[in-house]
């Protein structure tokens, strides 16, 4: 168990059963991820509504300990993008692993974010956006074109409640997976904790050529031959070479501190140059 955990004294809710946060405090992060969620901006995305979400469970957890309840918060303001009905699974698991091992945990929170965040945001929008408004919406639609005005009712409510009700129990749901997780793989915890954050690099890494797009139209000529840098080199070397040494650069640059928006403006006008003089593709 952490430092910081030894100035918190747990409610014991049953033998063996240690708990901090109550089925209350859950319910209260819930509500205030309802109310936040439009809590937006370019840079962390949601990372601001996990912020108010998260803040007075945080507190309660790290509640003699202002150190740790600071890094805890600072952890929760990283990069964070969930489709929102769903986001309490991942929210929720990550307070029960803080509620058990502290700041200690931390890095394995947002291991367990950044690895699952993209496979629950591709399994939500598949179901809440997609399927659901698709079934709801014939059904109303149908009901509609037979001068029912009911149907229209119909799919606003069923929305809401498909909406407003995951974004309330999947913090439940959240919590209770990350209470089994610390309980059942106690013994497993430091390999869990590895597994992670193999995870979490490995779906951060898989994103840069997918999402990076960078390359070159130059060519060399000589004589007759005709070589084009993009296709003749750099792919020989590394497919997505380019994105790759572009997402160094600019953690390099993230490293030395520089801000996100003089970094952002920086590659706005290396794109503009670029254009303009032909050696971006």
């Amino acid at each position: 168990m952490s430092d910081e955990m030894t100035k918190i004294q747990p409610e014991q809710e049953s033998a063996g059963d240690y708990r901090i946060l109550t089925d209350q405090d859950i319910r209260k992060c819930a509500w205030r991820w309802c109310m936040s969620v439009n809590g937006f901006n370019y840079e962390t995305q949601l990372a601001p509504s996990v912020v108010f979400a998260e803040a007075d469970a945080l507190r309660k957890i790290y509640s003699d300990d202002d150190e740790a309840y600071r890094k805890s918060i600072e952890n929760s303001a990283r990069y964070f993008n969930v489709t929102p009905p769903v986001a309490g699974i991942l929210l929720g698991a990550g307070l029960a692993m803080e509620e058990k091992n502290g700041t200690s945990s931390l890095e394995a929170v947002q291991d367990l974010k950044v690895g699952l965040m993209g496979s629950l945001s591709g399994i939500g929008d598949a179901i809440i956006w997609v399927l659901i408004p698709t079934i709801c919406g014939s059904i109303s639609a149908y009901m509609a074109q037979n001068g029912n005005p009911v149907g229209a009712l119909l799919y606003v409510a069923v929305m809401l409640v498909c909406s407003l009700g995951l974004k309330i129990k999947s913090w439940d749901w959240g919590y209770q997976f990350g209470t089994q997780l610390i309980t059942s793989l106690a013994d497993k915890v430091a390999a869990l904790t590895e597994a992670m954050s193999v995870l979490g690099l490995t779906v951060v890494g898989a994103l840069i050529p997918s999402v990076v797009k960078l390359s070159t139209s130059v060519s060399i000529t000589i004589g007759d031959v005709s070589l084009g840098l993009q296709e003749g080199l750099f792919d020989k070397i590394l497919v997505g070479l380019l994105p790759v040494c572009a997402t160094v650069i600019v953690y390099q640059l993230l490293k030395k501190g520089v801000s996100t928006n003089k970094i952002i403006l920086g590659i706005i006008v290396f794109c503009w140059l670029g254009a303009a003089f032909g050696f971006i593709g």
